[in-house]
This record gives C-alpha cells, structure tokens and sequence, in this order.
C-alpha cells in the first residue's frame, strides 16, 4: 500500500486507524452479517451506530443538553437556504459577516429568502483578515447574525467566539469543526459539511438550541423543517447511513486522543511549523494577518508564479497530494485537518525547501 500524504480541502484525509476499521467492518459490521451500507437505518444494529455517534460527539464537543444535534444532507450549501427559512420567524433580516468565498456565498442564498445586511466583510483587502469585532454594523432586529469561522479558501480564521449580544449566532464550521474546544453556549446554530474533519461527503451536522426549533417558513420541505428533523431523530427519511457511521469512528478517535484540547494543540504545533517555514523563506508568501491566519488550510504562493506547475508535478512525484489553491486565488494550499500527521507538514516542509533550493 502507497498511501499519499493528503493536502486535499475536501474530500480531506481521514485518521488511517478509522480507515483501517471501516476495512476490518465492510463485510460484517459486529457479526450483523452485512455491511452497514446494506443494513436498515431502523434496525437495532444501525440506530446503535447513531445513538452512539451522537454521544460522542455530544462528549466530544461539551454539547449542553439544551441543544439537539442533527444528522442532515445537502451539503452546508444547503444550510446556506434553509437557515433563513428556519431560523427568521416573524424577522426578515440577518446580518452576516463575510470574510470570505463561502461566507460571501451564504450571504447570496440568504437573500433569496430575507434581507441581507452585510455587518462587516474583508472583500476589499481580499479576505485577508477577520474585520475588526467593533467595527461590525450590526442590526438590533436581526434574526440571527451569520459568520464563517475558518475560510477553507483564503485560510482566515476567527481567533475566538466573537460577542454579539443576544442575537443567535449561527456559524459554518465545515473546516474547523472538532478542530478545537468551542464553547457551544455562545451560538445558536453550528453547522458544518463532513468532508474535511468528520468523514465522507454527504452528511452536514447541525446543532441546534432547542429554543429556535418550531420557526420555519410554511414553505420549508418537511425533510429540512429542524424541528420535524429533531422529533425524527435525524430519520424522517433514510439519512446518509454509511457517512454517520465513519463520522462516528472519527468522534471516538478523536475522544481516544485525548479530546478537543490535545488535538488543538497538535493542529496549533503543525500550522506553527508550516508558517514559521513560509515566513523565513522569501520564495514563498502568506498573504494572511498573522494572527487571523487558518490552522486548517495554509495558502501559499510562489515567488515566480510561472513555476506552480512544476511545483505541483513535483510535490505528486514526492507523494504530496491536493496542493493545488483554490480556482479563484491560486497559488497552493496545505490543507492540515486534524488527519494530518505532523511528518506530512515536514514532508512538505522539506520538499518546499529542495525547491526553492533548486529553483530559487
């Protein structure tokens, strides 16, 4: 077996012990005699799966028991809609703070439904910095106030859990999420696609205060109502079966690790020594203010942009996989998820450091 040292944004690597279980489990999940792709979502052996997905994750994260977590599909793109459609009440506004592509997004799908108010945004540095919490224009009436914590493109991050009184603060974590201890409490809504921290595509969590379940829009499908969702326990149809069962091994690695403490310090260790590496080398830039930079994806560029090819054949021939920026900037980015082992970084770092050495 030649495994690849994975960058990729997402789809993005996966814990190699949850692999190897999956592997072990594919044909026979605990002597069930079939794999959980085949077994029924109503079946005793699939709803402990759930059940025990949802505990760990619930330990993992300190998730109050005020809050219910649900097991959804579509994507975050998807939540991009029906958070307004869920979450507006007799409201019609929102603010939203956009510091990047996903953030800018999510304020376009919003619109379709309520009145967008644009509290703070970095377009004009490029998304290069979070913009500062006391110049956020932020409305008093609005139904909840939306922000993206980690940019998986332009790699910004938000330091902390910013204040915004009394507001719902809702939050796409799809990069960041079980990256770190966040303390639940401070937001209304969390959501966040599987595919970068979590496991496969297909499967978007969402925790929820139970005191914002019950708004939804008339014209909410049944399937996306949250609160039908939470009374169905997560099954009003058949959810993503195999994705919430890896999602659930990836929660009790991480639990098995040492918990959210001990994995933000091995993510801070393996950004440290990627960005410590990028700074002292003229040959390569990271445009981010320091300390708004991405523990998740670090984008970096060439000094002569006419070499990225070479640079990416080159990193594929060393093992190095889905450094490629994103299509709207360029450039490269290393994605770090909690996956990536500290000697991927230093393969990386090394590899970077022979180019430039040789093409400097």
């Amino acid at each position: 077996m030649n495994r690849v040292v994975n960058f990729s944004a997402g789809p993005g690597a996966l814990p190699l012990p949850v692999l190897e279980q999956v592997q072990a489990e594919l044909l026979d999940w605990h002597g069930a005699g079939m794999s959980v792709m085949e077994m029924s979502h109503r079946g005793k052996e699939f709803m402990s799966i759930a059940a025990q997905a949802e505990a760990d994750l619930r330990a993992l994260m300190k998730i109050p028991d005020s809050y219910k977590v649900l097991f959804m599909q579509g994507g975050a793109t998807a939540q991009f809609g029906l958070i307004p459609m869920n979450l507006l009440g007799d409201k019609t506004g929102a603010d939203y703070v956009v510091t990047g592509d996903w953030g800018k997004k999510a304020a376009k799908e919003a619109a379709k439904y309520c009145k967008v108010n644009v509290a703070a945004s970095s377009a004009e540095d490029k998304f290069t910095h979070i913009p500062d919490r006391a110049g956020w224009q932020l409305d008093p009436a609005a139904a909840y106030v939306h922000i993206t914590p980690n940019e998986t493109i332009h790699g910004v991050e938000f330091p902390g859990d910013p204040d915004v009184g009394g507001v719902p603060l809702v939050a796409d974590m799809s990069s960041n999420i079980i990256s770190r201890p966040v303390d639940v409490s401070r937001y209304g809504l969390i959501y966040a696609g599987a595919q970068k921290n979590i496991g496969p595509a297909g499967l978007t969590l969402v925790i929820v205060r139970e005191d914002l379940l019950g708004r939804a829009s008339a014209t909410t499908p049944g399937v996306f109502d949250y609160k039908a969702v939470a009374d169905g326990e997560s099954m009003l149809n058949t959810p993503p079966c195999f994705a919430w069962y890896v999602a659930g091994l990836v929660f009790k690695w991480a639990l098995d690790q040492g918990g959210l403490d001990v994995i933000a310090q091995r993510n801070a260790a393996k950004a440290k020594l990627l960005y410590d590496y990028i700074d002292a080398n003229a040959f390569y830039r990271n445009p981010v203010k320091p300390e708004h930079r991405s523990r998740m994806n670090v984008p970096f560029t060439l000094a002569n942009p006419e070499l990225d090819a070479d640079f990416l054949k080159g990193a594929a021939a060393a093992g190095l996989s889905g450094l490629k920026g994103h299509r709207s900037v360029g450039g490269m980015r290393a994605s770090i998820y909690n996956a990536m082992p500290e000697s991927g970084v230093r393969a990386l770092i090394d590899y970077m450091q022979e180019f430039a050495r040789t093409r400097g």
